[in-house]
């Protein structure tokens, strides 16, 4: 398998793949969001009957620009992609026809990957599909785009809806990874309850009031809550994995976020760990399960952002990702195989 990566800052979908081979298994492509329109128009001209799917977002690939296009070729890869549409409302519409591309991927052993783009609902979606991946052994890395954005596939544009490409490598192996910067700080063990997923609301925490729970932990006040999330988030306990939850502010006594909390879920409060030590451990991890790679596919959360670049590290982090070929962007929720999570990286590597 083999990735190219091209960009333009004036946004010229030409000027940006210039320098790619012929017949590409699958583009991926990140624009301004003025521009998404006109971009997916003129890719699907350049590149007529090539699958693609498309986002407007913060883009990165060796270096980051939040203006202009890039778009990522990947050739070597047997590639079916879709859509489903209504996911705000009728997540399963068109799970007979993801069914169907899933089982004509022919997914092999550790070689088949999902990358998703989706404009809302993901945990509902996600939780739709995961049972149909899981089945063929196929991963899925994804993200969110920026609230009341489109979507698009195949030089269609979808509102509300969730894009993916089943990606078969046909010369390796895919595999796909979570990066978690945070860890638990101390023991804390909190039942959640009086939620509400329509607006991601935890009203109580052990049967207390969850504002008063979180600025007690913290001590801080109202004021500070929101801003405390980048040092200290939630994380959603599932089995042995942590995933984390996002907290966005105060609503009456209780808590919203950036991700569905359901009555019963098991919380424990994380802090920020030395995030450059566990990026370099994430890359040993990829070399030493991959000695030759074609290419990383990745999705980092905006709030990553933002924590690097007010400890001026985004550049530094960039360029440490670019020990392979590595292209993304920055997203509202980030997926990692059937959960939605936040402030985390997720990304595909193909051998």
């Amino acid at each position: 398998m083999k990735q190219i990566i091209g960009r333009s800052l004036n946004g010229d979908v030409r000027e940006a793949t210039a320098h790619f081979d012929k017949d590409p298994s699958v583009l991926l492509m990140y624009t301004e969001e003025n521009i998404f329109e006109d971009a997916v128009r003129s890719l699907n001209t350049l590149f007529p009957g090539v699958p693609f799917i498309a986002a407007p977002g913060h883009f990165y690939g060796y270096g980051d620009s939040n203006k202009g296009v890039g778009v990522c070729a990947l050739y070597g890869a047997k590639v079916i992609t879709g859509v489903m549409r209504s996911v705000s409302t009728v997540p399963s519409r068109d799970i007979a026809s993801f069914k169907k591309n899933v089982s004509e991927i022919g997914a092999g052993v550790d070689n088949t990957i999902c990358l998703d783009l989706c404009t809302g609902n993901d945990a509902c979606v996600l939780s739709t599909i995961s049972g149909v991946l899981m089945r063929h052994g196929i991963h899925l890395s994804g993200g969110t785009v920026k609230a009341g954005c489109p979507v698009a596939i195949n030089g269609k544009i979808y509102e509300d809806s969730f894009v993916y490409a089943l990606i078969k490598n046909l010369g390796g192996r895919a595999k796909v990874y979570k990066e978690n910067i945070y860890r638990p700080t101390g023991d804390h063990r909190f039942i959640a309850s009086s939620t509400d997923n329509s607006r991601y609301y935890i009203g109580e925490l052990n049967g207390r009031p969850a504002k008063l729970v979180y600025e007690d932990l913290c001590r801080i006040n109202d004021d500070d809550v929101a801003e405390r999330t980048f040092r200290n988030p939630f994380g959603k306990i599932i089995g042995k994995e942590i995933f984390i939850v996002s907290i966005s502010g105060i609503a009456d006594n209780g808590l919203t976020c950036y991700r569905q909390v359901n009555d019963s879920d098991v919380l424990t409060l994380l802090e920020l760990k030395d995030y450059k030590k566990i990026v370099k451990q994430t890359i040993e991890n990829i070399k030493t399960d991959f000695p030759r790679i074609a290419g990383i596919v990745s999705v980092n959360c905006i709030y990553r952002q933002q924590l690097f670049e007010k400890e001026h590290y985004l550049p530094e982090y960039l360029k440490e990702m670019s020990f392979a070929p590595h292209v993304g962007f920055f997203s509202y929720g980030e997926h990692y195989e059937d959960q939605f999570i936040n402030q985390t990286m997720s990304c595909a590597v193909f051998e």
